[in-house]
């Protein structure tokens, strides 16, 4: 199998911090380069060592780097993207550059090229009973009876190729009723929202802390004949941003979903709980094995009744009211 190399450009003071994001998304093996620590490791071990390889010396000179390998394959691609959105939302917190420039870098491939990247891996899928994901540079072969989704991923998470998203939309399918309300947290792509109105939401919001996604998730909902006005797609955090939290209450929604990592789904139970109407459904999803027990606990204590937990490898949903 071939792999990729994604490289996060951080400070000393970001290595945890993206470390645990990195994890989050079921990345565990991790390299550090840190100048910092290098030269204390250096320091306390001086006694140890007569040469020190200058090109080592050098390549430690620096940003502090964080270094992790993906698949290149389809389920690689879209792991790359979710890394992009959470490193993007942890920039979004990054108050006085504490955790330095955190940007990505993948090996090989220019931020231009990405879209371009996707088609020599994403072809259309059958999701569920009803739903095929279709990326807009494809042509169907013949007609299907299934509700068609086109899409182009640009450089947000949500093709439909993950089992995180894929979960998520199953579960699309038994909740969305004709004539209800959609609120999509951590939109990325906006597949979540968008396929929502073609299952026949009257209405869907959507949000996400990237401000990238805006467009990503409006071009997706006009290249499916989505109008806006039925479609909403905003930019900021759901739990800080009062701006977002004035918009986000002006309705109270039949189905909420959130599509994240754990500790970002714990920590959004409360506000999701919030713009729920009474008898509601909670859509959670991208909760890497291991941590299901502690996601479930988290939404009970918030007063949710936990109706539905899926597993597909290495990922959960949970489902609750």
């Amino acid at each position: 199998m071939d792999w990729i190399k994604v490289t996060v450009y951080t400070t000393t003071e970001g290595i945890e911090p993206v470390s645990g994001r990195l994890m989050q998304l079921g990345i565990t093996g991790l390299e550090i380069e840190d100048e910092t620590e290098f030269k204390d490791f250096l320091e306390e071990t001086k006694d140890y060592w007569d040469y020190v390889d200058d090109d080592l010396v050098k390549r430690m000179e620096g940003e502090t780097r964080v270094i992790a390998y993906v698949s290149d394959d389809i389920s690689g691609h879209e792991l790359l993207t979710g890394i992009r959105g959470s490193i993007a939302e942890l920039n979004g917190m990054n108050e006085d550059n504490i955790f330095g420039r955190l940007e990505v870098e993948i090996e090989g491939t220019r931020t231009e090229d990405w879209a371009n990247v996707w088609k020599q891996y994403f072809h259309p899928i059958e999701i569920g009973q009803k739903l095929l994901i279709k990326p807009e540079w494809e042509e169907l072969k013949e007609p299907t009876g299934r509700i068609v989704f086109n899409i182009n991923p640009g450089m947000s998470f949500g093709t439909g190729s993950h089992q995180t998203t894929q979960l998520c939309l199953e579960q699309l399918e038994k909740y969305i009723t004709p004539g209800c309300r959609m609120l999509d947290l951590g939109c990325g792509s906006g597949i979540l929202s968008v396929v929502s109105l073609l299952l026949g939401a009257k209405e869907a919001f959507a949000v996400d802390i990237d401000p990238n996604c805006i467009d990503t998730a409006y071009e997706n909902a006009a290249m499916n004949d989505i109008d806006r006005g039925v479609y909403t797609v905003i930019s900021g955090n759901v739990v800080s941003d009062p701006d977002v939290k004035e918009i986000l209450s002006q309705h109270k929604y039949e189905v909420v979903a959130a599509n994240i990592v754990a500790d970002v789904i714990i920590g959004l139970a409360p506000a999701a709980r919030e713009y729920m109407k009474e008898g509601g459904v909670f859509i959670t999803s991208g909760i890497i094995d291991g941590r299901q027990e502690e996601v479930k606990a988290a939404l009970i204590e918030q007063g949710f009744e936990v109706v539905d937990m899926q597993r597909r490898k290495d990922w959960w949903s949970i489902v609750c009211k």
